[in-house]
């Protein structure tokens, strides 16, 4: 938006309503196509929000939200003092820690790899083989997942041939988050490596040919070429990460754990979903949930303020 600077500061932007009307006027087409995307924000991620005060009240459906009595923090604090709240969290932070330490760097590697393919046939056949876990249906995935570890299975035979106990390896709480992590990064790191190597593409190509005019050889390039120049992107994503470290997807953990697993397998989505759509708890649900957005707000806001601190890019 077009703008002036004030006397005093030099820098400090004063945008006025004449400056308003003239931008919207001159830019009216690109606010027009703004409108169909801002309506579908307002409709399903702004007004659902207001669903979030049964977390304070005893909500009944008959008597809809507003008719429903106030309980106060009377939810948070059975859910806070519950056996499962620790466990919840901890379970929660593990499967999500992991998944970031092994599964976030996986495709910055794949894309690495693949822009040093030099046979085009080859690269193609190896993104499009890395990107089709990510267009399985979960269920399927999950059904895989557990013909592949149970006692016949390709996975189980191979641990035991590796001086592994045969067994089913799903039936082991031990073994539930090393599967959850594994197989995440098998279904996803193709996809994931599409927006690091549209990054890699939009690097000049000078930049590679100055580096072999000094000596670099491909690796040299890599650490002091492709690396720093993918490096927003890499920080942008990282951040988008951590503000969901939190959100661990229930679909995929009811899939895959059972009775015996839930000392390791149960996060707080999967707790949310029994609570509140089986056991038909509303409102105690719904504080778990938004007890878990808020601790994923508070993780983004400080990754995001020692970002801008350290790497001068950020999220805003």
């Amino acid at each position: 938006m077009t703008c002036i600077y004030s006397e005093n500061s030099g820098r400090k932007p004063v945008i006025t309503k004449e400056l308003v009307v003239k931008d919207f006027r001159r830019n009216r087409l690109l606010y027009l196509m703004v409108v169909p995307m801002a309506v579908y924000l307002l409709i399903f991620c702004y007004y659902p929000m207001y669903g979030a005060v049964i977390a304070f009240k005893n909500f009944v459906p008959a008597r809809g939200i507003l008719g429903s009595p106030w309980v106060g923090f009377k939810h948070f604090s059975d859910f806070f003092g519950s056996f499962y709240f620790w466990r919840l969290l901890k379970n929660t932070f593990l499967i999500s820690f992991w998944s970031i330490v092994f599964g976030f760097p996986a495709p910055i590697l794949l894309a690495l790899i693949f822009n040093e393919v030099r046979g085009k046939k080859f690269k193609k056949v190896a993104q499009t083989v890395s990107y089709l876990p990510y267009f399985i249906s979960l269920v399927v995935v999950c059904g895989l997942i557990q013909d592949f570890c149970s006692e016949q299975g390709v996975i189980g035979q191979m641990a035991a041939l590796f001086g592994g106990t045969p067994g089913n390896l799903l039936a082991r709480p031990e073994n539930f988050r090393t599967i959850y992590v594994a197989s995440g990064i098998w279904q996803g790191v193709g996809w994931g490596s599409i927006i690091y190597l549209a990054a890699i593409a939009g690097i000049d190509l000078e930049l590679y040919d100055a580096a072999v005019i000094d000596g670099a050889g491909r690796f040299g390039q890599i650490i002091h070429i492709t690396i720093p120049c993918i490096l927003p992107t890499i920080i942008i994503l990282f951040l988008l990460n951590i503000g969901g470290i939190l959100n661990v997807g229930f679909e995929k953990i009811i899939l895959l754990y059972n009775p015996g697993t839930l000392s390791t397998a149960d996060v707080i989505s999967s707790f949310t979903y029994r609570r509140g759509l089986l056991e038909m708890n509303y409102s105690y649900s719904t504080a778990v949930g938004l007890f878990n957005s808020v601790v994923n707000f508070v993780f983004l806001v400080i990754a995001n303020a020692l970002s801008n601190k350290l790497s001068e890019t950020s999220l805003w």
